[in-house]
């Protein structure tokens, strides 16, 4: 390919990218303007009117996250077999939450998750703690959304990672903090119609371009088309042992390791604030289970097609830079080299690019979160499909951060100065409130997108440990043990994140020790990512074992937990 060919190509790109990008801005502040909030009930839970499939649909956005969208096949492209923990984790940890608390938790008919533990701790020390413990979850997850939205721009539209994530503040702020939750609700509604099908567009291409089958969930176990009769999985089998990989249908985790991420993924998915709280915004309680079904459909069909780009993915890119020359890489490399995202060290001097597993050997080192947005362009697919991701990718991120803003909002304006600091808050002031504290919030995130703490890489991870470790317990045992008194779960949820947060600390962070100490030192063999199970275990022994030494909860919030239980006249919130 000729310079002028390359660079036709590449403004071909970033046009479609400006195009694509500026109607779904326009989109999304269309929706704001016409959605404003003009009350706390419609700011905190959209007006608790919207129907089961506009709240399905929003959920599914809220949920699939950056995470999901970028990040979650760029892992199992490089974990292999060993990344399938992320799709059970996170999977079983929605059908979780759909089946076992949002109806309860609607019933319940609260704003928030510190609102519940509030109400049914009757206690103010219990809200404060679980306003600590929301705004942790929150700000470490929304930290990794806004380096997201900077990694998309500054590779598509080709400016700064620190102006796209200004950007990216700029657009969530404007109809985060005039729409609130009613805003972000029919947002989320066009964001994930966007994001899965920039999603699944390019991976239908490939999966037709490699192996002949139009859906990619069967494809990625189809056999090639270039004759070979050799199947795809095969084939990156022999790619990934030929370069001193490990088999990628083999996995190299311990059953215990492997065990402990996915539920603490799992229940971490369970206690997530921004994901419970869109079941608070529907009217009934079986809205809340219909919502729930609906999303759980439309999750379903990204988290079959993750495992599928993820192998077409690494097989195109191991086949395309490999080995090869660097002067003659195509124009993707050397687009993606221009943000540090992917590097390239010529250690032996011989111009060719040496992919292999041995470290010392090792030339290329390729940043996972890249290989979703990479793969259409790696794969020559049209500019406008290439445009396509750029968008989902953004749709995905700014969903799931206007989600977790809002709950960091409603944290401090509902539950810090509502119900603690001064009660006799008038609505209008508390609107106020609610949307400076939004202001405040994304310019937090938006200085963690610019200035990434050390764990970014390990954020999502640490979001979900952190929500394990101090929320599941604490709303399992407050639905389903009327018993549970405020002591037991405040001792629970106190110990839960203090132990989650030393353990990710030390053997994550290493801010404990000169190095990061080495894997055979963990607890009982279980990584920091799957540590929220044990800090989980700590927070239910700790609950239980305080509540048997201490006075149980008063008549009436015993009562309310029987109600909240009770089917029959569920069609009603109860409040």
């Amino acid at each position: 390919m000729t310079n002028s060919m390359m660079l036709k190509e590449a403004m071909g790109v970033q046009n479609w990218t400006y195009i694509l990008v500026g109607i779904t801005f326009a989109i999304y502040i269309g929706i704001a303007i016409w959605s404003r909030a003009s009350s706390t009930k419609e700011f905190y839970v959209a007006g608790g009117g919207v129907s089961p499939l506009a709240n399905g649909m929003a959920t599914a956005a809220d949920w699939m996250s950056a995470a999901s969208f970028i990040s979650m096949a760029g892992i199992i492209s490089f974990a292999g077999y060993d990344g399938a923990v992320y799709l059970m984790g996170w999977t079983g940890g929605y059908v979780l939450l759909a089946l076992l608390l949002a109806p309860y938790l609607r019933k319940f008919g609260k704003f928030t998750v510190p609102d519940f533990i509030g109400d049914r701790y009757y206690s103010k020390t219990a809200r404060l703690v679980a306003v600590f413990c929301a705004l942790l979850v929150s700000f470490t997850y929304v930290a990794g959304q806004m380096r997201g939205v900077g990694i998309v721009f500054s590779r598509f539209l080709e400016v700064d990672i620190n102006t796209g994530v200004i950007i990216g503040m700029l657009i969530v702020l404007f109809y985060a903090v005039l729409g609130g939750m009613k805003g972000i609700t029919y947002t989320q509604v066009a964001q994930y119609c966007i994001l899965i099908f920039a999603f699944m567009v390019p991976a239908i291409f490939i999966s037709i371009q490699m192996t002949g089958n139009p859906v990619p969930q069967f494809g990625f176990g189809s056999k090639l088309v270039d004759g070979s009769e050799m199947y795809l999985l095969d084939k990156l089998d022999g790619l990934s042992t030929e370069l001193g990989f490990a088999e990628y249908t083999e996995g190299s985790k311990s059953i215990i390791d492997v065990f402990a991420i996915t539920l603490a993924l799992m229940v971490g998915t369970a206690g997530l604030p921004h994901v419970i709280v869109r079941f608070f915004t529907v009217k009934r309680v079986r809205d809340a289970r219909k919502s729930a079904g609906i999303a759980l459909l439309l999750i379903v069909l990204l988290y079959t097609a993750a495992p599928a780009v993820a192998v077409f993915a690494r097989t195109n890119m191991i086949e395309t830079v490999s080995n090869t020359p660097y002067s003659e890489v195509p124009q993707w490399f050397k687009k993606w080299e221009k943000t540090g995202l992917i590097a390239f060290t010529d250690k032996n001097k011989d111009g060719r690019i040496q992919y292999v597993a041995d470290p010392s050997k090792n030339e290329l080192v390729v940043d996972r979160d890249i290989m979703v947005l990479a793969n259409p362009e790696i794969a020559n697919l049209p500019s406008w499909v290439i445009a396509l991701v750029a968008a989902g990718g953004l749709a995905a991120a700014l969903s799931t951060a206007a989600g977790l803003l809002l709950v960091i909002s409603a944290a401090v304006s509902h539950d810090l100065i509502k119900k603690i600091i001064k009660p006799s808050i008038s609505e209008k002031s508390e609107l106020i409130a609610a949307r400076l504290s939004a202001i405040g919030a994304v310019c937090v995130a938006g200085y963690f997108g610019i200035n990434p703490p050390g764990f970014v890489a390990a954020v999502v991870a640490l979001a979900f440990g952190l929500a394990a470790a101090s929320f599941f317990p604490a709303i399992i045992l407050g639905i389903f043990y009327k018993r549970m008194n405020k002591e037991g779960a405040i001792a629970g949820m106190v110990v839960g994140i203090t132990s989650m947060l030393l353990y990710m600390i030390k053997y994550k962070l290493g801010w404990l020790d000169v190095e990061l100490p080495d894997k055979t030192e963990w607890w009982f063999g279980i990584s920091p990512e799957g540590f929220g199970t044990v800090a989980m275990i700590l927070n239910f022994m700790v609950s239980i074992g305080v509540m048997k030494f201490t006075a149980p909860p008063p008549e009436n919030v015993q009562k309310i937990v029987e109600d909240i239980r009770i089917p029959s006249g569920a069609g009603e919130a109860t409040h």
